[in-house]
């Protein structure tokens, strides 16, 4: 079933800069996209607030617990808005972006997500807030 977005929809977040906490944010904003979006949306709004958030904790703050990653989305109308910050030092960028993810690896993989399911990413000159952007 294909259903708009009804409302608008606001929701902030810091969590500790573990798995387990990005998994129990993410059970929450699963309950919350399920109401607002089709189920495809839903699956791709997850996914990317997942390689966001698993990004800043892995690599942002390497899975330190007394670091803390802070998520905020907003959907309004047919569009998502997902900001995402760490604590970590930052990462370049810019280099990334020309490093394509191998295949066979476990992981490595997030930023190439990000960039072909969001219609917009950006990150601030440090590298340790994302900016992503989705139209539905």
């Amino acid at each position: 079933m294909n259903r708009p977005a009804l409302l608008e929809c606001e929701f902030r977040r810091a969590i500790p800069a573990t798995l387990q906490a990005v998994e129990e944010l993410l059970a929450d904003f699963r309950k919350t996209a399920a109401t607002l979006l089709d189920r495809v949306d839903c699956f791709t709004a997850e996914l990317l607030v997942r390689e966001g958030l698993t990004n800043a904790v892995v690599h942002g703050c390497q899975a330190e617990s007394g670091k803390q990653v802070r998520c905020s989305m907003r959907l309004k109308g047919r569009r998502l808005l997902i900001v995402i910050d760490d604590d970590g030092h930052g990462f370049d960028w810019r280099a990334s972006r020309c490093v394509p993810g191998v295949f066979s690896d476990c992981s490595g993989r997030g930023i190439e997500i990000l960039l072909k399911y969001a219609n917009r990413v950006r990150y601030n000159d440090r590298g340790n807030i994302a900016t992503i952007l989705k139209r539905f």
